[in-house]
């Protein structure tokens, strides 16, 4: 066998989103696009502000000599001070340029810090329901996952979280606005995962890490807000990309800030930046950082977002649907009717209907919609939505 035999199990534990859109292009070949409610990939369909474009023009046709040409493996001295700012109001503290490392996204940004961090056995905590690929981002680099259940409305088990912390634990990722539930972990808990990751630290004579991923920190519904973690956590770092709320998912753009008071902040910088260049990223893209950093104050009108939220949510409701509604991102994960919902899934399917089954973000019994798409999808699904339920009443 030429392939590795991880990568086969691999495959087959990371295939739910894949299979879905496999059985999604199969159906639109059978009964047309239009008549397919695919709810399956979270990829934005909003266009970029059109100040993107126009930052973009502007920036091609500025004949620029070292618009193209190798930079520091950072990213541009300018576009990390930018950044920097961005992330001082977010945080509420202060972060220099010198504590940012722009990325390829924020997939590449969670691979450098942990290519940073890791020795081979080194323990990350991951709350589920999680980002499937956390699990291969840790395995990437010598690390063991320690997967802690969410708690009730699937905020934190801060309970289960310092019961799993142990004398290997290097760090603990967190994501909020999450995928795919839509929470938002509140301030007050940040605080006490604080205390809780101080007193393991004390306990073991270590530091543990708290990594927040946070690609959907804008896209958030009812006055809700994204707390800062720098304020709760002395060693933290957030690594987040523009692919959500600049909707530029394909351009790969992210970037990863540091607290300013990490002990030995030098050294994780040095250790991050190698990992950029020696995971072969090497840089974030040229265009792409100095395009960015031109529009930090800018997003999507979340408010398309938020009218399909409320329009899924009133129309699954009506149905009898069990879930929680989001307070951010762009995914619902209701109660799945049937203890295994694999089998509700098969009925879905059978109403034209693509969900992505729960376990695949390790949390059987759910499952997962992407309401990244028209509000005339949603609303032509409603029907399929009430018979699939009907149908899977019914045995």
């Amino acid at each position: 066998m030429t392939v590795a035999k991880k990568m086969i199990e691999f495959n087959q534990g990371a295939s739910w989103i894949r299979k879905m859109f496999e059985e999604g292009m199969r159906l639109k070949a059978r009964y047309g696009e239009d008549q397919v409610f695919d709810f399956s990939l979270g990829n934005p369909d909003l266009p970029p502000p059109p100040e993107f474009d126009q930052t973009v023009r502007r920036l091609t046709d500025g004949h620029d000599p070292n618009l193209h040409r190798y930079m520091p493996n950072a990213g541009y001295p300018q576009v990390r001070s930018r950044i920097a700012a961005k992330v001082s109001v977010e945080q509420g503290m202060t972060v220099d340029g010198q504590g940012v490392v722009m990325t390829c996204g924020a997939a590449g940004g969670l691979n450098v810090i942990l290519k940073a961090l890791l020795d081979p056995g080194d323990e990350v905590i991951v709350i589920a329901p999680y980002f499937v690929e956390y699990l291969f981002y840790i395995d990437n680099h010598g690390g063991t996952a320690r997967v802690v259940a969410a708690g009730k409305d699937f905020g934190l088990d801060l309970p289960a979280i310092a019961g799993a912390l142990t004398s290997r634990t290097k760090a603990i990722i967190i994501n909020s606005p999450n995928n795919p539930t839509g929470q938002i972990y509140p301030a007050q808990d940040l605080a006490e995962l604080g205390r809780i990751l101080s007193a393991a630290g004390e306990r073991f004579g270590t530091t543990v890490y708290l990594i927040a991923d946070e690609p959907y920190r804008k896209i958030v519904f009812d006055g809700h807000q994204t707390p800062s973690v720098f304020r709760h956590y002395r060693h933290s770092l957030v690594v987040s990309s523009f692919s959500k709320d600049l909707s530029l998912p394909g351009e790969r753009i992210g970037f990863i800030a540091c607290h300013p008071e990490i002990a030995e902040l030098s050294e994780l910088m040095d250790a991050m930046t190698l990992a950029n260049r020696i995971l072969g990223f090497v840089n974030a893209p040229a265009l792409m950082q100095r395009a960015v950093a031109e529009l930090t104050d800018r997003a999507v009108d979340c408010a398309a977002y938020a009218r399909r939220r409320e329009l899924f949510c009133r129309m699954l409701a009506q149905a009898g649907y069990d879930f929680l509604p989001p307070k951010g991102a762009f995914y619902l994960f209701p109660q799945s009717p049937l203890a295994d919902e694999l089998r509700f899934i098969d009925i879905l399917k059978g109403h034209r209907i693509l969900a992505v089954p729960g376990r695949g973000f390790g949390t059987p019994g759910y499952f997962r919609l992407a309401f990244c798409v028209p509000e005339q999808t949603i609303e032509r699904s409603a029907p399929a939505f009430k018979a699939a339920l009907e149908a899977s009443r019914k045995g």
